[in-house]
């Protein structure tokens, strides 16, 4: 018993000091962020999909092998059509965008800030909500018509719904205790409401952009789809008509690079705007 007694404190003598006020830490996170690592995803995928087309294991009437959908871009932009629908694309999605955008962030204030507000508004906002925006395309037709005011206002009403519960969250959940801070700094309801609310919300704001924004692109399919004469959508459905798998998928690649894009631009604004917070990915 004497033996085992000395070995343990023999043990716990030769143990390295720790160093006073110095505790370990454990990294819980999901480590550090890998240079360009969103692109990986995407590049496997077309490494995977040019084996496939050039061991005859993807049979191209199904879809086009990379280096094909490759010439029909290099075609279509020589010949000024893809430049020609990617314009009325752009001015259909940011038009909506920044009408539905506005018109949801304006809002969200009202019923975030306001009694009366959330009253009157939030209940149809919800209902809204419910009911799918696709869903109301046969009424917005019989009112508006088949034209361009009926597009950007399917893509509008899509956006404003997504940016009022984004921003709408962010500002009625401010934390309690920012609220008791500002009550005892003698806060005017301004003050109140510039210093504390309206920065509390901001990440709600930016998850609003990213949200809506998204939602434009995929509104935006559907409707360019609809008696339009210009436009991707309406690129690839004449391409449907005639069984060109290249040209569709020239523009659901377009899709996606805009998307992408636009959402990687807004993520840049948030961590500068935002540059305080930490997250798990910064």
């Amino acid at each position: 018993m004497t033996l085992t007694t000395s070995s343990r404190s023999s043990r716990v003598a030769t143990a390295p000091p720790v160093a006073a006020g110095h505790v370990r830490r454990r990294r819980l996170g999901p480590g550090k962020p890998i240079p360009y690592g969103r692109a990986i995803g995407p590049l496997l995928l077309i490494v995977i999909w040019s084996i496939a087309s050039a061991t005859g294991a993807l049979d191209p009437r199904l879809l086009s092998a990379p280096w094909t959908i490759f010439t029909t871009t290099g075609d279509l932009i020589v010949s000024g059509d893809l430049q020609q629908h990617i314009l009325a694309s752009l001015q259909r999605a940011l038009l909506g965008f920044l009408i539905g955008g506005t018109a949801g962030t304006a809002l969200a204030i009202i019923a975030g800030t306001s009694r009366i507000g959330e009253a009157l508004i939030d209940g149809p906002i919800q209902i809204k909500r419910a009911i799918p925006t696709i869903g109301l395309i046969p009424l917005l037709i019989l009112w508006l018509g088949i034209g361009e005011t009926f597009k950007v206002v399917i893509i509008a009403l899509a956006a404003a719904v997504y940016m009022y519960v984004s921003v709408h969250s962010g500002l009625t959940g401010i934390d309690h205790r920012f609220v008791e801070l500002a009550e005892v700094q003698n806060y005017t309801r301004w003050d109140f409401l510039r210093h504390v609310v309206f920065p509390g919300a901001l990440p709600g704001f930016f998850v609003g952009l990213r949200l809506s924004l998204t939602f434009s692109w995929l509104i935006l399919i559907t409707v360019e789809q609809i008696n339009a004469l210009s436009g991707i959508g309406y690129m690839m459905s004449q391409a449907q008509m005639y069984a060109q798998t290249d040209v569709i998928v020239v523009g659901l690649v377009v899709y996606g690079v805009f998307g992408f894009a636009s959402d990687a631009l807004l993520r840049l604004v948030e961590r500068r705007v935002l540059s305080w917070r930490r997250t798990l990915t910064s």
